[in-house]
């Protein structure tokens, strides 16, 4: 587990979309304060999807938000299971963020192409303001899974035989997303217990390899964590 990390435990999963879109709007103002922008990695997922329902209704300085996506599954741009379009769908459309600030992954090329184009997109973001990530019941993170071998100094990889359907992904580098003034990982629902179990016991898992400088928050559900 990492050795910067802050664990916060509340009772449930409205709470920890709640606790999180307040530290995103919170970030938001800084970054644009500080640097005239925000660069956020967006996550999958049921969790992050209920953040993105909050973050709508919200006041914020859209025009200088830049958004990103943590990985892709490889399937048409007009997927129902993709990523980008859940967070069209619940967040995107419903804002005034410029079109040309959204970056998608074009995973409908293959895993191949569409990893190498967000490459030069990672590369020009340089160090992002805030990643959000969700953790699978198997301790996978984006579609960085346990036991899939990746060059260590890629940006983003191209991956293959996903254990969860589709096959074929793309998903930004443990060393990309790690590359973030901060991070939070968003962990609700029982069937994530073991994982988050091993976890904090120090096991080798995908979600134990994102290690930005700063501290990373994590915020869970009673469900999810049980003492």
């Amino acid at each position: 587990m990492q050795n910067n990390s802050r664990w916060h435990y509340l009772e449930t999963a409205e709470q920890v979309a709640e606790a999180a879109c307040q530290q995103i709007l919170n970030a938001a103002t800084s970054a644009i304060s500080e640097r005239g922008k925000f660069k956020l990695v967006l996550a999958g997922g049921g969790t992050p999807e209920k953040v993105y329902r909050l973050l709508a209704e919200s006041n914020a300085d859209w025009a200088n938000w830049h958004i990103y996506y943590g990985d892709e599954r490889c399937l048409p741009a007009d997927h129902q299971d993709r990523n980008s379009l859940m967070a069209s769908r619940v967040l995107l459309d419903n804002v005034a963020i410029p079109a040309n600030q959204v970056f998608t992954i074009p995973a409908e090329r293959g895993p191949e192409q569409a990893a190498a184009s967000y490459s030069l997109t990672v590369a020009e973001a340089g160090a992002f303001d805030m990643v959000l990530l969700g953790m699978g019941e198997d301790g996978h993170t984006a579609s960085l899974f346990p036991g899939h071998q990746h060059q260590q100094d890629e940006l983003v990889h191209a991956v293959y035989n996903s254990p969860k359907p589709p096959p074929e992904r793309v998903s930004i580098s443990a060393k990309a997303l790690s590359n973030t003034r901060e991070l939070i990982f968003l962990i609700t629902g029982a069937n994530k217990q073991e994982a988050v179990n091993l976890w904090r016991s120090g096991s080798d898992l995908p979600v134990a390899t994102i290690e930005p400088e700063n501290p990373i928050d994590i915020y869970i559900d009673s469900d999810a964590f049980k003492p």
